[in-house]
């Protein structure tokens, strides 16, 4: 038996504009996907999969997790005929921290120890880029693959080739991950915003570009550990998304009533259209506060930390 994890993410600065190379700049969370890899002697491939889910997560994406290993088998050049693919882990199947990659990642690693391949972070990085083809489609930029595989904070630029630049938190900080139970598509959402910039050419160029200077402050602020300047830029980026019509009336009500509660600043966290919200909530009084403001209005609360 092989096992593997990959860690949960959210972000920051950056969803969607960076497809058209603005920063994006991403955390690992602390939680994460476990998987097992089992040979067997027959019964082809098998997955099952103990994640808590948003209801209808794991059944919407299952033709996409069995195309998703067929990347993973194309690209590691190997296949095995008869596999049992257990995934389990606290990081719950839910659409916008990263739920998706963070099991390929775990089911890549669980491969390579199972089955001898020595893989680096590297090339565990690879494998689950080609997974995460199979859920987001083409334009994905990797980031999700990336924080999963090696934790921390990224921040990523896609250009002529894609540069990234890793960050250290001078010490963890509480955040709280409000779940709309919506689950949602990244392929469509991308598409959607594409579509949209092709009929709006000025606004969306508009917004890409104060997206750009927004990531790039908050860049700065991260590094600087300026955690009230980061709640501030979360705030405006929230509003930037809003504009580009990718976040939804359940997400901004959760924004708004995590601001409410006192949260230092509150955002759509990935693609939208459902999935999460993100709250900086750098004390556990004031995570506590904003996690049972949300479950209170019937919503899922996630307490983690980044960094």
């Amino acid at each position: 038996m092989g096992k593997g994890r990959g860690f949960g993410k959210t972000i920051f600065f950056g969803e969607h504009f960076t497809v058209y190379g603005t920063p994006v700049i991403a955390s690992a969370l602390s939680l994460t996907a476990q998987a097992e890899v089992h040979r067997a002697s027959s019964g082809g491939w098998q997955i099952q999969d103990d994640r808590k889910e948003s209801k209808g997560y794991k059944e919407t994406k299952k033709g996409m997790q069995i195309e998703s290993l067929e990347r993973i088998f194309s690209c590691l050049k190997f296949r095995p005929d008869h596999l049992r693919v257990n995934l389990s882990g606290d990081l719950p199947a839910i659409s916008g921290i990263g739920a998706t990659a963070a099991s390929s990642v775990a089911i890549v690693r669980a491969l390579s120890d199972e089955f001898g391949l020595n893989l680096s972070d590297d090339e565990v990085n690879a494998a689950s880029y080609e997974a995460e083809i199979a859920y987001h489609g083409p334009r994905t930029v990797g980031i999700d693959n990336r924080v999963a595989t090696y934790g921390g904070i990224l921040c990523l630029v896609r250009g002529e080739r894609v540069e990234t630049e890793r960050i250290i938190l001078r010490e963890p900080v509480e955040v709280v991950i409000g779940n709309t139970g919506i689950v949602a598509s990244t392929k469509v959402m991308l598409e959607g915003f594409a579509e949209r910039k092709k009929r709006f050419p000025e606004k969306y160029t508009r917004l890409i570009e104060e997206a750009r200077a927004l990531a790039e402050d908050g860049l700065r602020s991260i590094k600087a550990f300026d955690l009230r300047e980061i709640g501030r830029l979360m705030d405006q980026n929230h509003r930037l998304l809003k504009e580009a019509e990718v976040s939804c009336p359940e997400l901004d009500f959760l924004v708004e009533l995590s601001r409410k509660e006192g949260a230092w600043g509150a955002k759509q966290t990935g693609s939208g259209g459902g999935g999460c919200m993100l709250a900086l909530t750098p004390e556990k009084s004031l995570q506590e506060r904003v996690a049972q403001a949300i479950e209170r209005e019937g919503f899922q609360a996630i307490r983690a930390s980044v960094g």
